[in-house]
């Protein structure tokens, strides 16, 4: 992955990742690849995924979006987003037994410890598991019937927290989950949209996470706006 599209004032514009650890490689199983080769033979278009309106141009995100809410709607299904999809792919690569350091490569996270941070509720329950194997083991002892990491039958609804009630520079959150915030902060530097999360399991501890990150921030993008300035 080594290019992103993005609508930009109302055009389309195909620009490099917004970090390093975002350009990498996605290993995806045979049966996609299988699927993605036939469509490669079949298309005449440079793009993997043309636009089926405009000549020479890559499929509009906002499509991709409104085909996914089509499924889901078709599907019988709660309408969620790209990113939720994400979580989703993370969340079972672990609890099937993918290792944090690789999991964090895939989905493009700056080190492991973000991802540990960002999964904890699923990494707790692989914890009790594996001190459930060696109670079996090494201690020959059976542990309780009832775990103490117990996952839950249904899926939990998604509540968002609307950046527009938020005062202008304090950025956004979103509750993703019962044990998992997202803080968002985008300042826009020189007419450029500048976007970073962090994670946190309560509310309270994403504001603080929050506050940290846009302190940091505005420090890191003053120089970048006083250049802008200048110019």
């Amino acid at each position: 992955m080594q290019r992103q599209v993005q609508r930009i004032k109302g055009e389309l514009v195909i620009s490099q990742p917004k970090t390093k650890n975002s350009s990498r490689s996605v290993i995806l199983p045979e049966p996609i690849l299988n699927v993605l080769e036939r469509c490669r033979k079949s298309c005449t278009s440079r793009w993997m995924f043309p636009s089926p309106k405009k000549v020479d141009s890559p499929l509009d995100p906002a499509a991709v979006r409104k085909k996914l809410a089509a499924v889901l709607e078709r599907a019988g299904c709660k309408r969620v987003r790209f990113h939720d999809l994400r979580h989703t792919f993370a969340t079972n690569a672990l609890e099937h037994g993918m290792d944090i350091k690789t999991l964090s490569a895939i989905i493009g996270h700056v080190s492991s410890a973000t991802t540990l941070n960002v999964y904890t509720h699923v990494t707790d329950e692989m914890r009790q598991k594996a001190a459930d194997r060696i109670d079996r083991g090494i201690a020959g002892v059976e542990p309780p019937s009832k775990p103490t990491w117990k996952k839950e039958s249904t899926p939990t609804p998604f509540r968002a927290v609307k950046g527009k009630y938020r005062k202008p520079g304090t950025g956004c959150m979103t509750q993703l989950g019962d044990h998992l915030w997202e803080g968002r902060y985008s300042p826009k530097v020189n007419g450029k949209r500048i976007a970073r999360n962090v994670y946190a399991s309560t509310e309270e501890e994403c504001e603080q996470k929050l506050a940290e990150l846009i302190k940091e921030m505005k420090k890191e993008l003053e120089p970048l706006r006083a250049k802008g300035k200048a110019c």
